[in-house]
């Protein structure tokens, strides 16, 4: 694995550091990386979502932590909610270009963590015996 500063960017030349306790690239990349905010981004990638069709999609999320995750996700601007003005109201969620960009990659981690779970299962079985966990 490269460094940042094997591929020429120095720590110093970004704005911003998310190792820095203040920094609020902090905040965005746990709205990315957290259990709902993921699986939130993957599901938008395949298109347009309505509230329910998203919920039904992120399997165990609940309404409230789906609109939680929505609403911090369209406040980084990752996520864009369109409202018709229907009866009853019609509300879709989309991916913005930033959103879609950081879906990709968050794609790219999925299939590969899912392409090496039996490389995990394993490791976990053999951690388990070594530990004589459950």
């Amino acid at each position: 694995m490269t460094t940042t500063q094997e591929r020429g960017e120095g720590l110093d030349a970004l704005p911003y550091n998310v190792f820095a306790k203040a920094c609020p690239s902090r905040g965005t990349l746990e709205h990315v990386t957290g259990r709902w905010g993921g699986l939130t981004l993957g599901a938008l990638y395949e298109g347009s979502l309505r509230f329910n069709e998203l919920r039904r999609r992120v399997d165990g999320v609940s309404e409230k932590m789906l609109s939680q995750t929505l609403h911090a996700l369209e406040r980084d601007g990752l996520v864009h909610r369109e409202a018709q003005p229907t009866n009853p109201p019609r509300v879709d969620y989309e991916l913005t270009p930033l959103g879609r960009g950081i879906a990709e990659r968050l794609l790219d981690l999925i299939h590969f963590v899912e392409g090496r779970m039996d490389d995990v299962l394993a490791a976990r079985e053999r951690y388990d015996e070594t530990r004589g966990a459950r």
